[in-house]
């Protein structure tokens, strides 16, 4: 995730000034913001997942946040390490996979990308950025979600989805490339617009492993929060703009049929800050709908951002219901 507590200032997924907005009994600062219910046709059809194993995951992540570190934007050498695991991966899950490289500050980054299904010209995106903060492994930001990606890859190398689906691993998305034009889902979804692509969605995986069912293990930057959702950070979110409230509701009735596995969803303007502290928020930018799955990162993890971010704190079995669900959210969107 983008955004640093460094700065000193308590951020999240909202932020707000003057006056007060009810809206389906939620009352916030300055804006109107709302959960999104999932409508009864989503997901499209029910759907079984494969079974994603949660050591699997676990061997990712610690591989990824034990060996290939620093991943940060002052180390080049080991992002470039992280994108050849991550070519080998897709590639063994049966992607067609390419890099898409570039430069910034004088050195060499690159986003690795792997297409499955058809080569149709219109596609579906699912992202996760494989840098890491300076100063932090990166476990849960953002290890979690590139082993996330890489075992929906294999879902989707055993089961080709109907239409284009390109997982991407994007580079640079931590500060001080974050919102600048060197961040790499930034190249990506503008070399996409460029070309006239259409997409049908994105979907960002940020930060999907650390969860608590402590009372008051969640955090929120506005207090009015708290009247409608969890105290406990037991759950996985969708958030997204207002605009996308119907890519929220597919999404986040995907994750809700995965027994087990909490999930809350949050609509709201772009103004708000934290709504777009990752990769989603480039292609909102592009003008393409987008979304964010993410375990809230600094508003539940005391190790954001820090050295504390480790491969064990994690928390692998729900991580696993969450790739599954995004699986069934891929299906859902993909047959629509």
């Amino acid at each position: 995730m983008g955004k640093s507590r460094k700065s000193g200032r308590r951020i999240g997924w909202l932020a707000a000034t003057v006056g007060l907005v009810g809206l389906g009994g939620l009352a916030v600062v300055g804006y109107g913001v709302g959960r999104v219910s999932p409508s009864p046709e989503s997901p499209a059809r029910p759907c079984t997942p494969g079974r994603v194993e949660p050591e699997r995951l676990r061997a990712h992540v610690r591989t990824l946040s034990e060996t290939f570190v620093p991943r940060d934007h002052r180390h080049p050498e080991n992002l470039e390490r992280t994108a050849d695991y991550l070519v080998e991966a897709l590639t063994r899950a049966g992607g067609r996979v390419r890099s898409e490289p570039y430069t910034a500050g004088g050195k060499h980054y690159r986003n690795v990308i792997a297409t499955f299904g058809p080569e149709s010209e219109e596609r579906l995106v699912i992202g996760a950025h494989y840098d890491a903060a300076e100063g932090a492994p990166g476990a849960d930001d953002n290890a979690s979600g590139v082993a996330g990606l890489l075992e929906l890859a294999a879902r989707l190398g055993a089961r080709p989805p109907p239409m284009r689906v390109e997982l991407v691993g994007f580079t640079l998305e931590e500060p001080p490339h974050f919102r600048e034009a060197t961040q790499g889902s930034k190249v990506y979804a503008r070399s996409l617009r460029e070309q006239g692509v259409k997409v049908r969605a994105m979907i960002s995986l940020e930060s999907l492993g650390y969860y608590s069912d402590a009372p008051d293990s969640q955090s929120y930057p506005v207090a009015a929060l708290k009247w409608r959702y969890p105290s406990q950070g037991h759950f996985i979110a969708v958030v997204g703009r207002t605009e996308d409230q119907a890519l929220i509701a597919t999404v986040h009735g995907a994750l809700r049929a995965e027994r087990g596995l909490a999930s809350e969803s949050l609509a709201a303007p772009r103004g708000l800050e934290g709504v777009d502290f990752s990769d989603h928020a480039s292609f909102w930018d592009e003008g393409y709908p987008a979304v964010m799955v993410t375990d809230t990162a600094l508003f539940r993890n005391p190790g954001y951002h820090t050295s504390e971010d480790t491969w064990d704190r994690l928390d692998y079995e729900r991580m696993a219901r969450v790739v599954q669900g995004v699986q069934c959210a891929v299906e859902a969107l993909a047959t629509r």
